[in-house]
C-alpha cells in the first residue's frame, strides 16, 4: 500500500512540474505528424519546393529546417557554461562514466541491436535496402547524446543542475570531433551504405558548430552586459516559445517529406520502435548501475542515466536527411526517436525516482 502510494505521489509531481507542452509532446509530434503528412499528400508542389531548397550547393543540408534548427538548439547552446567543466576533476566518477556510456557503448550498442534486428529477425517484414536505411538512422540517433531536454529529466529527478550542465557541456564538445566519424565508421560496417564524410561534416558545422559558437559568444556578451541573473531567470525563458514553435514546425516539415513513407510504412514504425527502446533501456541501466557501483550520489547518477538514455534528436533528424534525404528510411527511424522519446524518459525518471534509497544521501556534486 506505501509502495502505491509513493507511486502515486511521485507521479502526480512529474505531472506538475512539467509544462503542457513538455507533459504532452508525444501528442503534440503526433499532431505534428497528421499536419504533416496531410500536406505532403495535398500540396506536394509547396512541399518539393521547401525539400529542394539546400544549405549550400551540393550539401544536402535542407534550408528551412536548417533555420529551424538553429532557432531550437541556440538558446540551448546559450545554456552551457563551459567554465564550469575546470571543477569536474572533484568529482570525476559521474563524468566518466556519461562519456563511457555515451560515446563507447550507446552508439556501438545501437548498431549491433539495429543490425540484429533490422537484418535478421524483422527480415520476413523489412528488404535489405530498408533495413539498411533503418539501421543508419539508429545509429545516428544514437551517437548524438541529448543536450536539452536532459535538463527537464535532471530537473525531475532532482539531479544536480551543475553537474548535469557539465555532463552535458563536456558531450557537446566530443560531438564537435566525434560525431561524424563514428556515423560514418558504424553506418559502412552496420549497413551496405557509403556515408560521405564532407555531407557529415557540412551537418557537423550546420547543427553543432554554428549554433554553439553564437549561443557562447552571446551567453558572453549578454551576461557580461546584463548579468547572470538577468540572463538566466529573465532572458533564457523568454525563448522557451520559440523552441516551441521552431520544434513543431520542424517536424511538421518532417513528416510531410516522410509522407509516403509512413502512409505505406505504419508497421515499419512500430518495428523501428523496437530495437530504439531496447538500447535505450540497456544504455540506461548501465549508467545507473556503473553509478550505483562506484557509489555515485543519486543527484549525479539519475541524470547521467538519463543522458545515456535520451538523444539529441533535432541533430539526429536534421543529419540523417542531410545524408540519405528528407523521404528515406533512415529520416524516418530518427522521427521514430521522437515519437517514443518522452514516455521512454518519464518511465526512466519514475524508476530513478523510486531507486532514490540505492545511493548516498549526500550530494556529491
Amino acid at each position: 500500500m506505501e509502495i502505491a502510494i509513493d507511486s502515486t505521489v511521485q507521479a502526480r509531481q512529474l505531472e506538475k512540474r512539467l509544462n503542457p507542452f513538455e507533459r504532452y509532446l508525444t501528442l503534440w509530434v503526433g499532431l505534428c505528424m497528421v499536419v504533416g503528412v496531410l500536406l505532403g499528400q495535398r500540396t506536394p508542389g509547396a512541399v518539393e519546393v521547401l525539400r529542394s531548397l539546400e544549405f549550400g550547393e551540393g550539401s544536402n543540408v535542407n534550408l528551412p529546417i536548417a533555420i529551424l534548427i538553429w532557432l531550437m538548439i541556440t538558446p540551448m547552446m546559450m545554456k552551457v557554461d563551459f567554465a564550469l567543466i575546470r571543477h569536474v576533476g572533484r568529482h570525476p566518477q559521474g563524468l566518466f562514466v556519461t562519456l563511457f556510456v555515451n560515446w563507447v557503448v550507446k552508439p556501438f550498442s545501437m548498431a549491433f541491436f539495429a543490425w540484429l534486428f533490422f537484418r535478421f529477425i524483422f527480415s520476413a517484414w523489412i528488404s535489405p535496402s530498408e533495413a539498411d536505411q533503418y539501421i543508419a538512422g539508429s545509429i545516428i540517433l544514437a551517437a548524438a547524446p541529448c543536450t536539452a531536454m536532459v535538463f527537464v529529466w535532471s530537473y525531475l529527478t532532482d539531479g544536480d543542475p551543475a553537474y548535469t550542465l557539465v555532463q552535458v557541456s563536456v558531450n557537446d564538445l566530443i560531438m564537435l570531433v566525434l560525431f561524424a566519424p563514428l556515423v560514418g565508421f558504424l553506418v559502412a560496417g552496420a549497413s551496405s551504405l557509403s556515408v560521405p564524410f564532407a555531407v557529415l561534416l557540412y551537418s557537423v558545422i550546420a547543427f553543432i558548430v554554428i549554433p554553439l559558437t553564437i549561443g557562447v559568444l552571446l551567453r558572453h556578451w549578454l551576461i557580461r552586459r546584463y548579468g547572470k541573473e538577468w540572463f538566466e531567470n529573465s532572458l533564457l525563458p523568454r525563448f522557451a516559445p520559440v523552441t516551441i514553435v521552431a520544434l513543431l514546425a520542424t517536424l511538421v516539415l518532417i513528416f510531410a517529406f516522410q509522407a509516403d513513407n509512413i502512409t505505406g510504412k505504419a508497421w515499419h514504425v512500430v518495428l523501428i520502435a523496437i530495437p530504439i527502446l531496447l538500447q535505450v533501456y540497456f544504455n540506461a541501466s548501465l549508467a545507473y548501475g556503473l553509478m550505483k557501483w562506484l557509489n555515485v550520489s543519486h543527484a549525479v547518477a539519475a541524470p547521467g542515466a538519463l543522458i545515456g538514455a535520451s538523444n539529441f534528436f533535432e541533430l539526429a533528424v536534421a543529419t540523417a536527411i542531410a545524408l540519405f534525404g528528407p523521404e528515406s528510411g533512415a529520416a524516418l527511424a530518427t522521427v521514430v526517436g521522437v515519437l517514443v522519446e518522452v514516455p521512454v524518459m518519464l518511465s526512466v525518471c519514475a524508476v530513478c525516482n523510486r531507486t532514490r534509497g540505492w545511493f548516498p544521501k549526500a550530494a556529491s556534486a
